[in-house]
C-alpha cells in the first residue's frame, strides 16, 4: 500500500491537533471559566433586588464584582501557571522546540479568554435580567471594555506568578493578597478610590469619561503584558515597549483623578405630569415609574383640588429645590422603596410625598409639629399611625390626653365643610418653609 494510500485510509492517524485548541477544550481553563461564571451569577442573583430594573445599578453592581473576580482570575491563572511544576514536566518543556513566549502562550491564552468569557457571559445574562423591569435610561457599558481587559490582564499575569513562586499556596496566596490590595485602593482617600484601581468607585448616577475604558486596558493590559515578555520573551528588553504604555496610562489616570466621572445627563432632567396639582416629576432615569408615582399620591392631590399656596410641584432631584418645588420621595438605592420595577410600599411613598408638602423640616415648636402631623393624616396617614396611637392609649397620663387632643383635631378637620377646610389648609401651606404658624386657626 502506497503513502497516499494510508493517508486516505479509514483508520489513517490524523495530524495532532493546534495546541490552542487542546488547551481550550480540555483541562483547567474551561472549569475556571465556569468557575468565574458561576460565581458571578451567584453574586449577582443574591443581590438581584437592588440592581435589577435600574441600568445604572447593574452596570455598578456587576463593575463592583471586581473586587472579587479579580483576585478569583488571578488566582485561577496562578493555579494554572504552576501546572508544569506540579506535573514534574518543566524540564521535558523545556527541551520543545518551540520558544518559551509560544510554550506560555499557548497555555495561558485559553484560560484568560475563557475566564474573561465567563465573565462577560455572567454581564449578558444581568443586563436581560434587568431589560424586563427598566424604567428608561440605557444599558451603562462604557465601564465594561476597561473590566474585562483587566480581568484577562489579572488571569495573565497570575500565570506568570504561577510559574514564578515555587509553591502550592501560590494561587490562594495571591487571591487573598489581591482582594486585600483592591480593596485597600478602592476605599482610598477620595470619595472614588484610586484611579488606578480597576474597582474605581463609579455611581448609579455616573458615566465614566469616554477614553477611561480605554486608558484602564492599557494600564492593566500593559503591567500584565509586561510581565509576560519579562519572564518569557528571548530579548527581555520587549517589555519596556508594554510598560511605558502602561505608565503613561498610569499618569493620564492619577492626573485626571475624580474628573474620570461626570453625572450621567439623564439624572439632570425630569418628565412630569401636569395634570395634577402639585405636578408630579420623576427624574428622566427613572420616566416609567411616573405613572406609579402618580398613582401613589393621587390620594392626596385629590383632596388638595381648590388649596391655595401648594409648592408647583414634587420635583425629583437631591438638593437645589426652586422655593415653589416640594421634594419628591427618593427611590433610590434600587431595593427598598423601588424593586424590579415596582415602589415597594406606596403607603410610605405617599406619606413621605404629604410631609414634603409642609416643608417645616427645622421647626422644633410643638404647634408647628402638631400642625404637620395633622395634615399628613388628613392627606396620607402614617401606615403605622394605628400602632403609635395603640401605644398611647397604653401609655401614661399625658400620652393619653395628647392622643385625645389628635383625635380631636383629626376629626374637626374632616367634619369641616370642603370650603372650610380649603381654607384652613391654604392658611397652613401659606406657612411653609418658615416656623411662624400664627395664621393658621386654631382646631
Amino acid at each position: 500500500m502506497t503513502m497516499l494510500a494510508q493517508r486516505r485510509a479509514p483508520g489513517a492517524r490524523k495530524g495532532a491537533p493546534h495546541p490552542l485548541r487542546t488547551e481550550a477544550v480540555r483541562g483547567f481553563a474551561p472549569f475556571a471559566g465556569a468557575v468565574v461564571l458561576v460565581t458571578l451569577g451567584v453574586m449577582l442573583g443574591y443581590t438581584a433586588k437592588r440592581w435589577q430594573g435600574d441600568w445604572g445599578a447593574t452596570a455598578a453592581e456587576v463593575h463592583n464584582a471586581l473586587l472579587i473576580m479579580l483576585p478569583l482570575g488571578a488566582a485561577a491563572g496562578c493555579w494554572q501557571g504552576g501546572r508544569e511544576r506540579r506535573r514534574r514536566t518543566e524540564e521535558l518543556w523545556g527541551t520543545v522546540v518551540r520558544p518559551p513566549l509560544v510554550r506560555f502562550l499557548a497555555a495561558a491564552l485559553p484560560l484568560t479568554a475563557w475566564v474573561t468569557a465567563g465573565y462577560l457571559v455572567a454581564v449578558a445574562a444581568a443586563l436581560l435580567a434587568t431589560q424586563p423591569y427598566a424604567l428608561g435610561d440605557r444599558p451603562h457599558l462604557g465601564l465594561l471594555p476597561g473590566d474585562a481587559a483587566a480581568l484577562a490582564s489579572a488571569a495573565l499575569a497570575g500565570q506568570v506568578a504561577g510559574r514564578v513562586l515555587p509553591t502550592r499556596l501560590a494561587a490562594p496566596l495571591l487571591a487573598v493578597a489581591g482582594y486585600a490590595g483592591l480593596g485597600a485602593a478602592t476605599i482610598g482617600s477620595s470619595g472614588h478610590g484610586s484611579p488606578l484601581s480597576p474597582v474605581f468607585f463609579v455611581g448609579d448616577d455616573e458615566l465614566p469619561v469616554w477614553w477611561q475604558p480605554v486608558a484602564m486596558a492599557v494600564w492593566t493590559g500593559g503591567v500584565a503584558l509586561a510581565a509576560v515578555l519579562a519572564y518569557a520573551a528571548r530579548r527581555r528588553t520587549a517589555a519596556l515597549l508594554p510598560l511605558a504604555a502602561a505608565v503613561a496610562a498610569g499618569a493620564l489616570l492619577v492626573q485626571t483623578g475624580e474628573g474620570l466621572v461626570r453625572p450621567d445627563p439623564l439624572s439632570r432632567h425630569q418628565v412630569c405630569d401636569t395634570s395634577t396639582t402639585p405636578a408630579v416629576c420623576v427624574n428622566t432615569r427613572y420616566a416609567k415609574l411616573l405613572p406609579q408615582v402618580k398613582a401613589a399620591v393621587a390620594g392626596i392631590t385629590g383632596k388638595l383640588e381648590g388649596v391655595r399656596n401648594l409648592p408647583v410641584r414634587w420635583a425629583d432631584r437631591q438638593g437645589g429645590l426652586h422655593p415653589d418645588e416640594a421634594q419628591l420621595p427618593i427611590v433610590t438605592p434600587v431595593g427598598w422603596a423601588l424593586v424590579r420595577g415596582r415602589l415597594t410600599n406606596p403607603r410610605q411613598f405617599a406619606w413621605e410625598a404629604a410631609a414634603a408638602l409642609g416643608r417645616h423640616t427645622e421647626c422644633e415648636d410643638p404647634r408647628v409639629m402638631e400642625l404637620d402631623e395633622l395634615v399628613e393624616h388628613y392627606l396620607a396617614p402614617l401606615p403605622y399611625e394605628s400602632h403609635i396611637d395603640g401605644l398611647d392609649a397604653h401609655g401614661s397620663k399625658a400620652q393619653r390626653a395628647e392622643l385625645r387632643k389628635r383625635v380631636a383635631a383629626r376629626a374637626h378637620l374632616a367634619a369641616m365643610s370642603d370650603t372650610e377646610r380649603r381654607a384652613w389648609l391654604s392658611a397652613y401651606f401659606a406657612t411653609a418653609g418658615s416656623c411662624d404658624v400664627r395664621g393658621v386657626p386654631q382646631l
